[in-house]
């Protein structure tokens, strides 16, 4: 029997080939085209940007990272901003050598702002031209030895805004920590190393990136509010045609959510960032698609909006549908045939992308072989329950939570930091 919830499927199925095809296509480009090769090479003076809200079980770790790195120490500071804290964050990040700002601020909530003011105060203690570039990091974020000297050759490349490799600390935790390092693997390697190398704009995301102080001066500082500052600002960047670089071989790890309340409300947070990003640009990025900047904005615009809608209404549809067949007295495996044409797929389809980063990342996973099998066929599941989270950041108000992080002794964390530097080739 075919029913007419197969038509539709196909239908649903046809439209998501369309819009996401391009995203398999780059799962070839890392393989078939290789990086450009960098010109001359020359020092430049970095600011950190830190911005922690009661960090103290982790922030020391960053810091350091970062004073380990074999970059010369002198060109890089590190700066610290902690935002409404009710710990010793600033404490600690001082006793470890960051310069720390303190920000009590209850009305202007959100990295955005906190990164803005803390721009603001190195300007005003610093001067307007004291660095080169400013690179953002999270609290929980640990950074490879050789992080500085390898982004520094890609900004030497003449790129204003650079994005980086991100993996993560705790992959071995369980399926949640291990799906998100997963889906921010590929975004790396996968998406933004293939819109780097065909010249295409990639996405930056939250955490490990650079931008130059021509940048800040072109922006004013950092005027990204939304709850995804990092989606608003690419928003921004590829509207006005500017290129991002991709420097793979600058590598940090962060430290991802094990709990599915956790990971529910901050992937809530990252929906909801990207539906006020779609709000404020879908009309610059759709007149983008028409010009000589269409790659990037195409790009960029459906990574917003179709998957959201498609995925929602592909999930009521089969609900409701299903539901008015089984009333009907259609028999039950029917039905569940018709859905399993579209579900079977799409399963098939993701597991692919996340097999695939697992393979070619292998040596960089820190688990057992087994578990980064086995983590490849839960990563649908994963991002399968994007679609609930979606559908109730389209109607519920979203504000931002604090995530909490798990301290790690000074002894665990030496030998973390030895294990990924010895595989960052």
């Amino acid at each position: 029997m075919v029913l007419v919830l197969d038509i539709i499927n196909i239908v649903l199925a046809v439209a998501l080939i369309l819009c996401y095809s391009f995203q398999f296509i780059y799962i070839f480009i890392p393989f078939l085209k290789k990086m450009p090769p960098h010109k001359e090479t020359t020092p430049h003076k970095y600011a950190v940007l830190i911005s922690a809200r009661n960090e103290e079980n982790v922030i020391a770790n960053l810091i350091e990272s970062l004073h380990a790195q074999d970059y010369p120490a002198e060109l890089i500071t590190i700066f610290l901003v902690a935002d409404n804290c009710t710990d010793k964050t600033a404490e600690v990040g001082r006793e470890n050598g960051a310069i720390v700002y303190e920000r009590f601020n209850k009305q202007e909530i959100g990295k955005g702002y906190a990164l803005n003011y803390l721009l603001g105060r190195i300007d005003e203690d610093f001067g307007p031209d004291a660095f080169d570039a400013f690179v953002v990091f999270d609290a929980d974020n640990i950074v490879t030895k050789t992080f500085f000297t390898e982004i520094n050759k890609t900004f030497s490349d003449g790129y204003n805004v650079i994005t980086t490799y991100r993996n993560a600390k705790n992959y071995n935790d369980n399926w949640l920590a291990a799906s998100t390092g997963l889906w921010f693997i590929r975004e790396a390697k996968y998406l933004n190393g293939s819109r780097f190398r065909i010249g295409a704009c990639p996405q930056v995301s939250g955490t490990g990136f650079l931008f130059s102080n021509e940048i800040k001066k072109q922006n004013g500082g950092w005027p990204f509010h939304t709850l995804c500052e990092d989606y608003e600002f690419t928003c921004h960047s590829v509207v006005q045609g500017m290129k991002f670089g991709y420097c793979e071989e600058a590598r940090f790890y962060d430290e991802q959510v094990t709990g599915f309340r956790q990971s529910w409300n901050q992937r809530m947070r990252w929906a909801k960032g990207g539906l006020q990003s779609f709000a404020i640009y879908w009309k610059k990025l759709l007149r983008g698609v028409f010009s000589k900047n269409f790659l990037a904005c195409y790009d960029m615009l459906m990574s917003i909006a179709p998957g959201y809608i498609i995925a929602i209404l592909s999930v009521l549809v089969n609900l409701f549908a299903s539901a008015y067949y089984l009333i009907i007295g259609v028999p039950f495996v029917t039905v569940l045939l018709s859905v399993a044409k579209f579900v079977v797929p799409a399963y098939i389809g993701v597991w692919t992308l996340g097999f695939v980063c697992t393979i070619s990342e292998w040596k960089h996973l820190r688990t057992s072989n087994a578990k980064k099998i086995l983590y490849s066929f839960t990563f649908p599941f994963f991002l399968f329950t994007f679609i609930p989270i979606a559908f109730c950041a389209l109607f519920m108000k979203v504000e931002w939570k604090h995530i909490a992080h798990k301290s790690v002794s000074q002894e665990d964390m030496s030998t973390m930091r030895e294990s990924m530097d010895e595989n960052i080739q």
